[in-house]
C-alpha cells in the first residue's frame, strides 16, 4: 500500500467513450461489445484491469485495481468502489486536465483518495500504455494530487521519477523513542532516522541488522502511530543480483498491519539516502518478505533524474459494471 496519514508522527496516507477518445486508451482486443464502457440497462460499463506491481514472480507483489476511461464516475463511486475491491489501492484512469499530461489518475484506498501512491503510478500506467496509450513526448507524464510525475521504461521494466521531497526533518527524540520501544529496538540500533514527505508523510528508520528487522512485531499501543517505516542493509557484502536493502512498512490501517511493497517510501527513502550518501546511485531493495511476497524495488539515480522501478504483470481483465 502507499499510506494514510493521521498524526505526524505516522504514515501519510490516506463522458462517454466518444469524449474520451477511448482509442488512445484500449487497443481492439478491449473495445469489444463486452468490454468497453456502455450505458446498458441503467447502468455504466468500464474497462478494468488487476495487476500486480513490483515482483517478478506471479502473485508475489502488490495488488491494484485499476478502471479506465473512468471519466463518468462520480467522487462517491470511486471511492465506494475502492472500499468494495478490498485492495490497499484502486485507480481511476482519466482525460487529463494539464497539457503536458498524458493522462490523469486518481488514486482511493479504502475510500479516500491519496494525491500520490508508488505501486498504484507505475500499475496504472502499464494499464494505460496496454489499452493504446501512447505518451506525446520522451517520458510518459502522469497527473495526479502532487502534480505531474514522469515516467519511463528502463531495463525492461516502468519506472516513476521520485517527487522530491517537501519535507526531510530530524525525528523528534521522544518519537523516536515511543517508537524503539514499541517496536523492541534499542536506540543503538538504529543508526539513522528522519521525518519525510515526498507526497506522503512517514517516519523511516535505518536499523542495522536486516535479521532484527524480520523479526520485529510493531506494539501499536506503545508506538501511538499509523505506522513507520523501516530499512536495513540486506547483508554486509551483498553476492551479485542479491538485494542492497530490506523494507518493512507497518501500517495499522492495513489488513495485517504491513504493506506488502511500498512505491512512496521506497521514493522518499531513496531521495534521502542518496542525498545523504548513505546508499550509492543503484540499488535493489527486497520488500514483503514476512508476508511471503517477493517484492523488488529497483533504484536508480541518472542524469535524468532518481527513478523508482518494478514490473508489472496483468493478472485480471474484463469489464466492471456501476
Amino acid at each position: 500500500m502507499d499510506q494514510f496519514t493521521r498524526s505526524p508522527t505516522g504514515l501519510a496516507r490516506r463522458s462517454l467513450i466518444a469524449g474520451f477518445g477511448l482509442a488512445a486508451l484500449m487497443p481492439a482486443v478491449v473495445t469489444g461489445a463486452t468490454v468497453r464502457r456502455a450505458i446498458r440497462g441503467g447502468h455504466k460499463r468500464f474497462a478494468f484491469a488487476q495487476v500486480d506491481v513490483f515482483s517478478p514472480q506471479a502473485y508475489r507483489g502488490n495488488p491494484l485495481a485499476v478502471v479506465i476511461a473512468a471519466d463518468g464516475l462520480s467522487d462517491a463511486e470511486m471511492a465506494l468502489f475502492s472500499k468494495w475491491t478490498n485492495l490497499s489501492e484502486t485507480t481511476f484512469l482519466l482525460r487529463p486536465t494539464r497539457p503536458e499530461a498524458d493522462y490523469h489518475l486518481r488514486i482511493f484506498s479504502q475510500g479516500t483518495e491519496l494525491p500520490f501512491a508508488g505501486h498504484p503510478t507505475l500499475g496504472s500506467c502499464h494499464v494505460w500504455l496496454s489499452a493504446g496509450g501512447k505518451p506525446k513526448g520522451a517520458h510518459i507524464v502522469q497527473e495526479c494530487g502532487v502534480g505531474l510525475v514522469r515516467l519511463r521504461h528502463a531495463s525492461g521494466r516502468l519506472a516513476f521519477e521520485a517527487p522530491p521531497l517537501r519535507k526531510s526533518l530530524p525525528v523528534e527524540p521522544a518519537v523516536l523513542d515511543r517508537l524503539c520501544r514499541g517496536l523492541g529496538l534499542a536506540q543503538g540500533e538504529v543508526t539513522a532516522a528522519r521525518l519525510l514527505d515526498g507526497g506522503l508523510e512517514v517516519i523511516a528508520l535505518m536499523i542495522t541488522s536486516r535479521d532484527r528487522l524480520l523479526a520485529l512485531k510493531p506494539d501499536w499501543a506503545t508506538m501511538a502511530t499509523d505506522g513507520v517505516g523501516l530499512i536495513a542493509p540486506y547483508a554486509p557484502r551483498p553476492a551479485p543480483g542479491q538485494p542492497d536493502f530490506e523494507v518493512r512498512v507497518f501500517d495499522q490501517t492495513l489488513t495485517g498491519s504491513e504493506d506488502p511493497v511500498t512505491g512512496s517510501f521506497n521514493a522518499a527513502v531513496a531521495r534521502w539516502l542518496i542525498g545523504a550518501h548513505m546508499a550509492p546511485d543503484h540499488y535493489l531493495v527486497s520488500q514483503g518478505t514476512v508476508l511471503g511476497r517477493s517484492g523488488r524495488i529497483h533504484v536508480d539515480q541518472d542524469a535524468d533524474g532518481l527513478w523508482i522501478g518494478g514490473d508489472v504483470t496483468d493478472r485480471i481483465t474484463g469489464s466492471v459494471v456501476f
